[in-house]
């Protein structure tokens, strides 16, 4: 009896396996979020942080990304400072979010020639919601999937205030550039 139980278990689990019975979440917590808000004959306003999680539902095409704002590195140590005490206040604001689902989104049809998807969702940044439609690029890797992509922002659609002093060396629209290898 106890071998006949166990076969049919058996027999369901590859069943499910082979159905796609089983949901398959795609991971990182290593992804790549730049941004440049650079204006020509000024220094440089871009940072970095290299340790964004993201999820992926394989399955559904739902996608979550997160970033510490803190996580950002700047070339200049006191822009950094400013850009998380006076900018994004990152004490009272510590994580900028995008949650949304990739349309159309087939694993199985994944290759290693990028395909284009389009991704919507809501980006939240400095407590305040967006939605969000862009672009994302999947690619298969050998050991997961890229997605890649940029968008760009307005710091006034998130509340963000640049003093007038300074207004002049930030771009109105900040290009923001991400990259994220997602394995099982």
């Amino acid at each position: 009896m106890k071998k006949s139980v166990l076969k049919i278990f058996l027999i369901l689990l590859i069943a499910a396996v082979h159905t796609n019975g089983f949901a398959q979440k795609l991971i990182t917590k290593t992804g790549t979020i730049k941004f440049q808000a650079s204006v020509p004959g000024y220094e440089e306003v871009a940072a970095e942080s290299k340790s964004v999680s993201a999820v992926l539902e394989s399955s559904t095409g739902d996608f979550a990304a997160l970033v510490l704002v803190k996580g950002f590195r700047f070339k200049v140590a006191l822009m950094e400072e400013h850009f998380n005490e006076n900018y994004m206040e990152s004490e009272k604001f510590p994580k900028a979010t995008l949650k949304g689902k990739i349309e159309d989104f087939d694993i199985s049809k994944i290759t290693n020639i990028s395909k284009d998807f389009n991704l919507k969702g809501e980006l939240t940044i400095h407590g305040k919601i967006q939605p969000l439609a862009v672009i994302v690029r999947a690619s298969k890797v050998a050991n997961g999937i890229t997605i890649i992509g940029s968008f760009e922002v307005k710091p006034e659609d998130f509340d963000i205030k640049i003093p007038s002093i300074v207004r002049q060396k930030v771009a109105d629209k900040v290009k923001i550039n991400y990259n994220f290898l997602l394995v099982k």
